[in-house]
């Protein structure tokens, strides 16, 4: 174990708490930042909407902001290692280990764990995810406006005509037209179809209903002319500049059950957010805050950045108040 305790023990290496890292070092405070080096971007060759690194490679930009931290601030350390276990002592510190048996010690604690991706059984989703197939149409597809056709994979928490429909809207930016795949799902098809009815922009967005077999990548991930083959049940393919679709996810680490930690509602079983609310982002246990894609459905790095900033502030805040004996704020 660790001499001392550290003010704060950050777990995960991304966006957040890069960011959370980096805000503590700002007011001397001591953190230990630990990555296992495992992130949700990290099959995409570029990330957008962060100022001065849009259409950027991602592990660049963590390289970066490690070499920074490191460079500039003697307060903070960082760990390449996976945390299997975080407990809170009798004592009131937080107390996290590894897989290898090494153990630290903080009086706070940031989670920024991240977020896991819970793909659907269709071949070929895997190799096309962060490639072809796009969560956010923030995040990806400007690269591919003006493209002919695009789909919208209406399945998991997005079988439902308000999620598919929005998902289609967002598409139709950049496409002339958009197919919403149903998957099979014929009830699902026809509530779609009767809403688009009643639409006076419906000849650009059509519905099919048949089952999907397989995904198949083509072409090279860095060039616009790659596209997405969707293979249908009854043998035909189509061929989609891009496909959109929000998978289901879960929090990305098993602290928040080791912890006790409250989760967000979610409409799916097993599956949802660390509940942190802004804009101290402490969760349900004192001292514990969370940051990042692990506490909101609106996965995205400009996101990630700000909430790790603000989880560091108030972890700030409390060390301060109980350092010099004050009334905390929260």
């Amino acid at each position: 174990m660790s001499s001392d305790p550290v003010d704060v023990l950050i777990i995960g290496g991304g966006p957040a708490g890069l960011t959370a890292a980096l805000t503590l070092a700002r007011q001397l405070h001591t953190a230990v930042l630990f990555d296992n080096q495992s992130y949700r971007n990290g099959n995409s060759p570029f990330m957008h909407m962060i100022p001065t690194w849009d259409h950027r490679d991602p592990a660049q930009f963590r390289e970066q902001a490690r070499q920074e931290i490191l460079s500039n601030y003697s307060t903070i350390s960082l760990e390449n290692t996976s945390i299997e276990k975080a407990e809170k002592g009798e004592d009131g510190l937080f107390r996290v280990t590894d897989a290898s048996g090494n153990s630290w010690e903080g009086r706070k604690l940031i989670l920024a764990t991240g977020s896991q991706d819970i793909f659907p059984p269709i071949p070929g989703y895997a190799d096309a995810w962060g490639k072809r197939i796009f969560h956010c149409l923030f995040c990806k597809g400007y690269e591919d406006r003006s493209a002919k056709r695009a789909g919208v994979l209406a399945i998991q928490s997005a079988a439902n005509v308000p999620m598919a429909m929005h998902q289609a809207e967002n598409a139709a930016q950049l496409a002339e037209q958009v197919t919403i795949y149903t998957n099979g799902q014929e009830a699902l098809g026809s509530q779609l179809a009767t809403t688009l009815a009643s639409q006076s922009s419906n000849t650009v967005f059509k519905v099919d209903n048949r089952e999907i077999t397989g995904l198949e990548l083509n072409g090279d991930v860095l060039s616009t002319s790659t596209f997405v083959l969707v293979q249908l049940a009854d043998g035909s393919q189509v061929e989609e500049a891009f496909i959109v679709h929000n998978p289901n996810t879960q929090v990305k680490s098993t602290f928040a059950t080791q912890l006790g930690l409250e989760l967000a509602p979610s409409f799916v079983p097993g599956t949802g957010d660390i509940a942190a609310a802004a804009p101290f982002h402490q969760t349900s246990i004192r001292g514990v805050f969370a940051a990042g894609d692990c506490i909101t459905p609106y996965k995205v790095v400009a996101g990630a950045i700000s909430s790790g900033c603000n989880a560091a502030v108030a972890a700030s805040a409390q060390l301060l108040a109980e350092k010099h004996g004050h009334q905390p704020l929260f």
